[in-house]
């Protein structure tokens, strides 16, 4: 298994390991506690690695890998690299309002056009909210590549603790 170099917004994979979820979740609460290198928390099946507050920036990533038992030896592990969850959560709602605007706009700009009455504010206004998307957009793109070398170095902790 290997990270692509093409990164997208959420990168995500999964594995199967040789390995009981019991014993990949030990090593981890180990590593917690032995390495200062990242931070690691273990919510029962959930394991979320990140960059520690020193060396974070606003688009360093995060790794969540979710465990999953198949049968007393074997697990499959889901994982996620994704943003500080503040930050995913503000872009988000950036994103929906922009989309919200581009409608209200959209539907202003129809009903003065539908009554004869001057809509040049309304279309300049809808035109912005996609010139906008796009900005919030490619800021997403370089926000992504900016964490690809974090995203790297977790993913290849991760690999460390569990022998890949």
């Amino acid at each position: 298994m290997s990270l692509s170099e093409e990164i997208v917004l959420r990168p995500r994979f999964q594995m199967e390991l040789k390995r009981s979820l019991k014993e990949i979740s030990k090593v981890f609460e180990e590593v917690k506690h032995t390495q200062s290198e990242f931070i690691v928390s273990c919510i029962d099946e959930h394991i979320f690695i990140k960059i520690p507050k020193d060396k974070q920036h606003f688009w360093s990533p995060q790794l969540h890998l979710e465990l999953m038992e198949i049968d007393d030896d074997t697990s499959k592990v889901f994982a996620v690299f994704g943003p500080n969850p503040t930050v995913w959560t503000l872009f988000m709602f950036l994103h929906f309002l922009v989309a919200g605007l581009f409608i209200a706009f959209g539907i202003w700009a129809y009903s003065n056009w539908s009554l004869n009455n001057d809509y040049t504010m309304q279309l300049f206004g809808t035109i912005m909210m996609v010139v906008l998307w796009f900005a919030l957009y490619l800021g997403g793109r370089m926000g992504t590549t900016t964490g690809k070398q974090q995203m790297h170095l977790l993913h290849d902790f991760m690999k460390k603790h569990l022998n890949l």
